[in-house]
């Protein structure tokens, strides 16, 4: 196939999803030595954008991995605005150490459904959004290499082919329920109303964290007030210069300790060819 175009396709809101999707779409621009365009869809939910692809682009596609599944307000809006046209494409998730469960089975079935052919898909531990004691570090220098192999690897797979063959096989089910995140009690930890606290004695008022929120929740004008959707993607806490935003959801945080608890062994990544 004659790829002219490889595309790094990334909704990242704490930017680990970024760094490992870029990294293997540079290594696959670099093997078929032919354009590398990054496209930052962390905002979709804000814009009415539409993105369409050819059978001329090798699209690396990445998401975080939410409750087990790719996030639920994302995968509506990954099949109404991604066009994929026939483009050969890579799935990558990543996963906070715990677990991907039925999210990068999900993610190659959105990609076929939006008429991407998938070629590869990877799942990449790294460090869980909620804690820095779950895939400290990651993604480190050991996986950023083996992004950029799956790169190499998806873009040799696809410059080796007439045409494509059959789509990646990945375990799970695309439908499955969500993970039901529990507590230390381990009983369900119901903390979907849980919004961001802003500490007034840090916080400047930059407005910042309202203009990085994925699903646009905090208020521009009073940056102490969230009325919209809140997703937990931690975004605005990771993001914060100043260090002025953190979660103190009683149920939120007993899932937190419970995580830090049973999930500390470090995860290996997986690829599916």
């Amino acid at each position: 196939m004659e790829i002219k175009r490889v595309c790094a396709v990334f909704w990242s809101p704490t930017g680990n999803t970024a760094k490992l999707v870029i990294s293997a779409a540079r290594a696959a621009a670099k093997r078929l030595d032919c354009p590398l365009q990054e496209i930052n869809i962390t905002l979709i939910a804000m814009d009415e954008k539409e993105y369409s692809f050819t059978e001329t682009d090798l699209v690396f596609l990445g998401t975080p991995t939410y409750a087990g599944r790719v996030p639920n307000k994302l995968a509506p809006l990954l099949r109404q605005r991604l066009h994929g046209g026939g483009a050969p494409a890579a799935g990558l998730v990543t996963f906070g150490n715990r677990g991907y469960d039925n999210a990068l089975c999900e993610l190659c079935a959105v990609l076929e459904g939006d008429g991407f052919r998938t070629v590869s898909a990877a799942a990449f531990a790294c460090r869980h959004a909620f804690t820095d004691t779950l895939g400290t570090g990651r993604p480190d220098w050991d996986d950023l290499r083996e992004s950029e192999q799956i790169g190499k690897l998806t873009a040799e797979k696809v410059n080796g082919f007439t045409d494509l063959p059959a789509p990646v096989r990945v375990p799970g089910d695309p439908d499955a329920p969500y993970y039901v995140p529990l507590g230390t009690d381990g009983l369900p930890a119901k903390f979907l109303k849980a919004r961001p606290v802003t500490d007034p004695g840090r916080c400047c008022g930059c407005g910042l964290c309202a203009r990085i929120c994925p699903m646009g929740a905090i208020d521009p004008k009073n940056v102490f007030e969230t009325p919209g959707v809140c997703i937990k993607c931690q975004a605005c806490v990771r993001r914060c210069t100043r260090h002025a935003k953190h979660f103190d959801d009683p149920a939120f945080l007993s899932h937190v300790a419970m995580l830090e608890r049973e999930f500390i062994r470090p995860k290996e990544n997986e690829v599916f060819w």
